[in-house]
């Protein structure tokens, strides 16, 4: 188990990491002001739960086989900017329709879900994430109390906790200022290919950077 100064240190650092700006943050604050409240929170949860698959990498040591293996990493890496350029240009063929209070009535789970699991894919197949975390966790695991892939399992579920928390909130404020903005299906239209710009921008980025 973690002591209680260990566990507190732990969350302090990942709030402070999870607040300041990131590619997810990006992409949920995008999500949230082209989309709504509710679609940006949802794809801020699937986010968050997306730190679980890289938990179970880091526990199991998974990372660090992908980290030291060139191939592996440049794969991971492309398919994730790939998929952001994607998910960017299907926000760039918008027409702002996501908008009309009549639109977002009709919002399905399906639809919900699919914005869930767009996040949950988005995050789950980043490999910076995967070195981030490879990095980060076991800074506080304590190698004299034992169960070190269990410490790690543990620092990584409350870093997917607060995450969930913390992107759901922004989610939701952002979701709340993009439904102040918009009034008109012009203003939706345009939100959206800011949307899908960021997402293209990070794509790249992603397929372009070094280790």
């Amino acid at each position: 188990m973690l002591t209680p100064e260990q566990f507190f240190a732990f969350l302090a650092a990942a709030m402070l990491i999870t607040i300041s700006p990131g590619p997810d943050n990006l992409m949920v604050l995008s999500f949230g002001i082209s989309r709504g409240r509710r679609q940006g929170m949802v794809f801020g949860l699937g986010c968050a739960l997306g730190c679980l698959s890289h938990t179970l990498l880091a526990a199991l040591g998974v990372s660090a086989l992908i980290a030291a293996s060139m191939w592996a990493f440049t794969t991971l890496k492309i398919c994730g900017g790939l998929y952001l350029v994607w998910l960017g240009i299907q926000a760039l063929k918008s027409r702002g329709s996501a908008f009309h209070a009549s639109a977002q009535a009709a919002q399905s789970r399906d639809s919900l879900r699919a914005l869930f699991s767009k996040g949950l894919i988005a995050n789950a197949i980043n490999p910076k994430v995967v070195l981030f975390f490879l990095a980060f966790l076991p800074q506080f695991v304590n190698t004299a109390q034992g169960g070190i892939a269990w410490q790690t399992a543990l620092l990584g579920i409350t870093f997917t906790l607060q995450a969930a928390v913390l992107f759901g909130l922004l989610g939701y404020f952002s979701g709340h200022v993009g439904q102040l903005l918009v009034r008109s299906p012009k203003a939706g239209m345009w939100l959206d290919r800011v949307a899908g710009g960021i997402f293209v921008l990070l794509g790249l980025r992603l397929i372009t950077s070094k280790l």
